[in-house]
């Protein structure tokens, strides 16, 4: 797939690869610069870790939405997908 980066210095993320990756606007993204290759993905939640009885817990600095069953069989797929794609 090709996009093209405009005179601001933009790059649109085709429509199909923002749905298979779960990119929505305001999606904050890591960008850099690794061999050769210009790698992007979705920035890391940022946590805290908090002590609960005997365990540390990392909890989000900001409320997200709940990780539903849904969202767990989508993520399961998409990796059985890339699995098998690069086999």
């Amino acid at each position: 797939m090709k996009t093209t980066i405009d005179m601001a210095g933009r790059l649109v993320i085709p429509k199909e690869l923002r749905r298979e990756a779960g990119l929505e606007p305001g999606t904050e993204l890591e960008i850099r610069w690794r061999h050769g290759l210009i790698e992007i993905e979705p920035a890391p939640l940022p946590v805290k870790l908090k002590k609960r009885g005997r365990f540390l817990v990392a909890v989000p600095d900001h409320p997200v939405e709940p990780l539903t069953s849904g969202h767990v069989e989508q993520t399961r797929r998409q990796i059985n997908r890339n699995r098998a794609s690069s086999s």
